[in-house]
């Protein structure tokens, strides 16, 4: 199959990798423009740099459905290929590919359609998610579903870690899906929208703690906060990044947030049900540290509360 890969972040690389070794024609590599970083140097994306390192054409666009239809056209794909792109590609754009445009999402569609859905899976405590192939449509991650391939989720499992697997699974997965297609063997379900759910795209504002809410949901929360934007809280004026916590089955009598055990057998705060220990926590302009370095320098009172704002 002739084919042109579209992706941006880190998630994508082994799909290409894994493309590139499969006897498939790239014809081109479509990424999103290099970005200043770094006190402003320009940067390429992680697509980008392996698509150079294995020598394949690459194309940059701010809109590439403004920008490189043509482009796209004089190269006449039998097939294209996204994955975590970051730009809706048009009707026209759609229309080039021989087999058409058919998509990686990082979820078991039609749940947790829109971006971030491996942060989401794992803050919303699910025990399965997956990789989807699908046809992509006009509408974001509504398309045809070609398969779904399945993986469960641990329990201590955080966002980062599960972005890793989900990674290397979609690789996988995709060069199934161009095999499936180039056979002729390729069937295509619609998906149930009534069934559809939709996450939005995080924020550092996002990792902000509710200790109103319950010992696993928090938990949860700062599983699927891991590695970015980062749960946090604060104390006494100060943001305080929280790392891992677990559940301890301690029941007391306090309020959401307050601090119960600030010593050597831990740092345990009280929730609004349940309690957490603290296991790994950052403080302003110091290292990530366990709870009991972190106590070693630094007094907490019990008694005090971490604020919800």
């Amino acid at each position: 199959m002739r084919l042109i890969f579209l992706g941006t972040p880190e998630f994508a690389v082994p799909s290409l990798r894994k493309i590139a070794q499969s006897g498939h024609e790239i014809l081109a590599v479509v990424t999103q423009p290099d970005k200043p970083r770094n006190r402003g140097i320009m940067t390429p994306s992680p697509v980008k740099e392996v698509a150079l390192e294995l020598g394949l054409k690459v194309l940059q666009y701010n809109r590439i459905s403004r920008e490189g239809v043509q482009d796209i056209k004089d190269l006449a794909p039998d097939i294209m290929v996204t994955c975590a792109f970051g730009q809706i590609l048009s009707r026209e754009l759609l229309a080039i590919p021989k087999f058409g445009v058919i998509n990686e999402h990082a979820s078991l569609l039609p749940k947790y359609r829109g971006s971030s859905p491996i942060q989401w899976c794992v803050i919303n405590g699910e025990k399965e998610t997956g990789v989807t192939i699908m046809k992509t449509a006009y509408e974001v991650d509504s398309g045809d579903i070609l398969f779904a391939d399945k993986t469960e989720i641990d329990e201590s499992e955080t966002a980062g870690e599960l972005f890793d697997r989900l990674s290397l699974l979609a690789s996988d997965s995709i060069v199934k899906a161009i095999d499936l297609i180039e056979s002729g063997k390729a069937v295509y379900t619609a998906q149930n929208h009534k069934e559809a759910t939709f996450c939005k795209m995080l924020s550092k504002a996002d990792g902000l703690i509710d200790w109103g809410k319950s010992a696993i949901q928090i938990k949860d929360f700062v599983r699927g906060m891991n590695p970015w934007p980062c749960a946090y809280t604060m104390l006494n004026g100060e943001t305080i990044k929280i790392y891992k916590v677990s559940v301890v089955g301690k029941q007391v009598d306090a309020e959401s947030g307050e601090i119960i055990q600030a010593d050597k057998n831990g740092l345990i705060v009280a929730c609004g049900n349940g309690c957490v220990s603290i296991e790994v926590l950052q403080a302003p302009c110091a290292k990530r540290m366990s709870a009991k370095d972190f106590l070693l320098g630094k007094k907490i009172v019990v008694g005090s509360k971490f604020e919800n704002n």
